[in-house]
């Protein structure tokens, strides 16, 4: 059976005020993890430092980013930020990252040579998995070059290593190089369809991902649909009616999970589509925490 768990991420356009004492709440209220978007222009803390400072103020609570970027940032910096952080907080870092900024604006801040995000992509992860997983590492590459890096202890247990992404490159990507996927703006049907793309690209590379290392971000806009959220919907699955991908509604959020679980995914990132956190929080916990196993 697979071992199904649900975290939770911020209400949009929560900032420092709105994030201090988040993490300590979630920890008592027995939530199992608490997700952290990149959206540079906006309120929102920064995935990393809200990371630390989660981590610092909880035990128990996992925390992560859903989705942090890579290409257009050094693969080195990056390593010695996780284990840092794995190694102050074991057991509970739990990184994810994409190709790209969900808010195309940003995608300057992240700089890379032009028409090639998706081979920096490739050999930022390479280079990031080896200094994850090595005491040492030289490496010569297309865009990085380095050589005798140590960056100190490593956790005990191997820091995992998971992707986003929904176009076909980007499951193939995911299969040949990361430990798990998480999804979002995907039907059932979708999702099953992308957890099969990836084992099938893993197995063609001689891997093997662990089965309940799939998951999928779920908004659930039970106030009503933003126009902003219904855009990035759109984009992210122009065929798709948007009703198919965000939940409208709590019984629609729990119905949508459990397909979801039918379909092969076992983690889940739950969305508030609006800034009521109190009531979001309540029906999380009401609707489905009893989902988990």
């Amino acid at each position: 059976m697979l071992k199904v768990r649900l975290g939770v991420a911020p209400a949009p356009g929560s900032g420092p005020a709105e994030f201090a004492g988040l993490a300590e709440r979630l920890e008592a209220a027995g939530v199992d993890s608490l997700w952290l978007s990149e959206l540079v222009y906006s309120p929102e803390v920064d995935p990393m430092i809200g990371m630390a400072h989660a981590l610092a103020r909880t035990s128990k609570l996992k925390v992560g980013t859903g989705v942090a970027i890579l290409p257009g940032r050094h693969p080195v910096l990056v390593a010695k930020q996780l284990l840092t952080l794995a190694g102050l907080a074991p057991k509970r870092v739990l990184p994810v990252f994409g190709l790209r900024p969900a808010r195309p604006a940003e995608a300057d801040l992240f700089p890379v040579p032009a028409g090639r995000r998706a081979a920096v992509f490739d050999e930022s992860l390479t280079l990031l998995r080896r200094l994850l997983e090595e005491d040492e590492v030289s490496f010569e590459g297309e865009f990085f070059q380095v050589s005798g890096v140590k960056l100190g202890p490593r956790p005990g247990k191997r820091l995992d290593v998971w992707l986003g992404g929904t176009a076909p490159a980007a499951l193939v990507r995911a299969g040949r190089l990361a430990d798990g996927w998480l999804g979002s703006f995907h039907t059932p049907s979708q999702a099953r369809d992308a957890r099969v793309a990836i084992q099938r690209a893993a197995a063609d590379a001689g891997r093997e991902i662990e089965e309940d290392h799939f998951g999928l971000s779920l908004v659930v806009a039970d106030k009503g649909l933003p126009p902003e959220l219904t855009a990035l919907a759109a984009r992210r699955s122009p065929d798709t009616p948007v009703t198919d991908l965000i939940a409208t509604s709590w019984p629609e959020a729990r119905r949508l999970v459990e397909q979801y679980i039918e379909a092969g995914l076992s983690k889940f990132v739950i969305r508030p589509g609006h800034g009521d956190f109190d009531g979001f929080l309540e029906k999380f916990q009401a609707e489905l925490v009893p989902l988990q196993n």
